[in-house]
């Protein structure tokens, strides 16, 4: 699972998800399998899908924001 620095800047974002691709193929190639490349959250999410995640944490584009005052 990968998270990219906190930024609002999908080009940011895209940079740490494509090194994180580049990774993912570097060990596949060298024969290991590899089936899931999770990585990138709600805010991320379209950065993480055009990078090549299959796996994305989406719990705040479902449930909202977490409310942590009590």
């Amino acid at each position: 699972m990968a998270v990219p620095e906190a930024s609002h800047d999908e080009q940011v974002q895209r940079k740490a998800f494509r090194q994180l691709k580049q990774l993912s193929d570097a060990i596949q190639a060298a024969g290991i399998t590899l089936d899931t490349l999770s990585m990138g959250m709600s805010a991320d999410m379209h950065a993480a899908i055009a990078e090549g995640s299959t796996m994305l944490r989406i719990g705040t584009a479902i449930f909202g924001n977490r409310n942590y005052a009590k």
